[in-house]
């Protein structure tokens, strides 16, 4: 057996008993200086992500595709970035499926997508993303190192990670409609009123030429929308909750999480997100 076999036993083992010690300290502490910067947490907030971190860890399986290559630090991104969105939440909103599959670039996938008007399209598309009921997460390497690379700004709240997990989110009551399964004290009506009403103000003002404060890609059909809104709320709090406020309420509600309220810790140089 070698010596990287018996690191990774005595790092199950100790997983065993606490879920953190599956993120190893030195990437940890490279997340904190880096990709998790750009969302302003606090010690307590940090914590119980890293506890997450170590839980999704435990539970799926994060594999390269394509040739590319997956270490601790790859999958410790993937991982926390995955836990922001269940931060006040708890690991089962990830129950049903195992893998995560990562490829070096953008994958090309046989589909059927019916669009606005109805009409049926069948044939292979390029993703940097999907997510499969039941099944894996598909994510492009390139999209997400793209994603760290940049600064947050209002022409750029991509975020391949939380575009496909608040997917699998979605589809924890079936297949994904931009209904994930709400919590007791929400209204299912005030929610699918809300959202109902955004997506339709996002379409008129595409249709019209205007400039929107949501990606246009939100516009495909519900389930995307509610993934774009779900990275705006996480990248772009403060351009969410000035241009759609009602919307925000709600996922401020579902995630149990402010970020906006974040934006005091953000330093003077990240300010005009809000």
């Amino acid at each position: 057996m070698t010596y990287s076999n018996l690191e990774r036993i005595h790092r199950w083992w100790r997983g065993l008993r606490d879920p953190a010690t599956l993120v190893p300290d030195p990437v940890w502490s490279t997340l904190v200086d880096g990709e998790l910067k750009r969302f302003a947490l606090d010690a307590e907030e940090l914590g119980r992500v890293r506890k997450l971190t170590g839980q999704f860890l435990r539970k799926k399986v994060i594999n390269g595709a394509g040739g590319q290559q997956v270490g601790d630090y790859e999958r410790s991104l993937i991982a926390a970035t995955a836990c922001l969105l269940i931060l006040r939440l708890d690991i089962s909103w990830y129950d049903g499926w195992v893998e995560v599959i990562v490829y070096p670039d953008e994958f090309i996938v046989q589909g059927r997508k019916i669009d606005q008007a109805g009409v049926v399209h069948e044939g292979p598309s390029i993703r940097s993303g999907e997510s499969w009921g039941r099944g894996p997460v598909i994510l492009s390497w390139r999209d997400i190192a793209a994603r760290m690379e940049a600064e947050p700004d209002v022409e750029d709240d991509y975020n391949v990670i939380l575009h496909e997990f608040a997917h699998k989110l979605d589809m924890q009551n079936g297949a994904a409609n931009g209904m994930p399964p709400l919590h007791a004290d929400m209204e299912p009506e005030e929610w699918t009123r809300t959202f109902e009403e955004a997506f339709e103000r996002l379409q008129r003002q595409l249709e019209r030429g205007e400039p929107t404060a949501i990606d246009p890609y939100g516009a495909e059909e519900p389930a995307e929308f509610f993934a774009v809104v779900s990275e705006q709320f996480f990248e772009l709090p403060g351009v969410l909750k000035r241009f759609e406020p009602a919307l925000y309420d709600q996922l401020r509600r579902f995630y149990r999480q402010d970020p906006a309220s974040r934006a005091l810790r953000i330093p003077a140089s990240r300010a005009n997100q809000g």
